[in-house]
């Protein structure tokens, strides 16, 4: 790979320490940054944009995330609100870190058009930071992850995505639309209340036992979809992560359908968003007039 593309950050932590560190500083910040470059990743989610910076080698410095409705099945359906947005959470992070951001990498699901994928980058670029990468989702996750056979299966707010592994190198990408908003319209459309009250469920623990047998149909569609894109490769093990990949009993509703040895990652919202701040290589490497390449691995 040359110097314009420069291959992702290798994290000097495991993927369970990594994860760790960076549900530590989405509690609380670190301080300021050290000296040397800050990477950022800029994960625009149907359920949830979430802005994430790390040091040079991968530690996370800090993660700001909120719910929002800017982004549907993948598609930028409101431009203003989420570049608005984007903003908002970068400048949270410059003041956790005292420092300027400049650059960022983004994802995008890989079954979306082209013209959505050039809407990720304008969101970041509307956002005043210079857009150096686009990854899709599972292979942004995978940065994180390291896995080097295997299936890694994005289950986030909109659709499903999933990266088909072997020696290291992804082989295959595909996306298909559902995931955890499709949970939170059966929640919301099962109990009469409203989307955002039906998200507020889907995430309590508390509540969580007495609502998988409403939502089983949505997680055995999910699994169906992975089973299918999967029959022509060969996979021992599938890897979920996003946030619908932390519902309890995802994973055994996957492995039934599938046949297959399922894990579910630890923290698994933060899996993505981390690995495109992995792929971003900061000033050095900024493409400010150059086309993107639009590219996975």
């Amino acid at each position: 790979m040359n110097d314009a593309n420069p291959p992702p950050i290798r994290p000097t932590l495991d993927a369970a320490d990594l994860l760790a560190a960076a549900a530590r500083v989405a509690r609380a910040p670190v301080g300021p940054a050290p000296e040397g470059g800050v990477h950022v990743g800029v994960d625009l989610g149907t359920a949830y944009v979430v802005v994430v910076a790390v040091a040079g080698d991968g530690t996370p410095l800090a993660v700001a995330s909120r719910f929002a409705s800017v982004v549907r099945d993948g598609v930028v359906v409101d431009f203003a609100g989420a570049v608005a947005l984007v903003r908002e959470l970068v400048a949270e992070v410059e003041d956790r870190l005292g420092r300027t951001l400049t650059t960022a990498a983004t994802t995008y699901p890989p079954g979306v058009a082209l013209s959505e994928v050039r809407a990720c980058r304008y969101v970041v670029e509307g956002a005043g930071l210079v857009c150096t990468r686009l990854v899709d989702e599972p292979t942004a996750a995978n940065a994180v992850l390291g896995i080097r056979d295997g299936a890694v299966v994005d289950v986030g707010g909109g659709t499903t995505g999933i990266a088909v592994l072997a020696d290291g190198e992804v082989v295959a990408v595909e996306d298909e639309a559902t995931g955890g908003t499709h949970v939170s319209l059966v929640i919301a459309g099962h109990h009469g209340i409203s989307l955002e009250e039906a998200e507020a469920r889907k995430t309590d623990p508390d509540q969580q036992p007495a609502l998988f047998g409403v939502i089983r149909p949505v997680f055995d569609k999910i699994a169906t979809i992975v089973a299918r894109h999967l029959a022509d490769h060969t996979v021992d093990t599938i890897h979920l992560v996003g946030g619908t990949a932390a519902f309890p009993g995802i994973e055994a509703v996957v492995a039934a359908g599938t046949g297959l040895t399922v894990e579910v990652s630890p923290h698994p919202l933060l899996v993505t968003p981390l690995g495109v701040a992995l792929h971003d290589p900061g000033e050095a490497h900024a493409h400010l007039h150059e086309p993107l390449e639009i590219r996975h691995g």
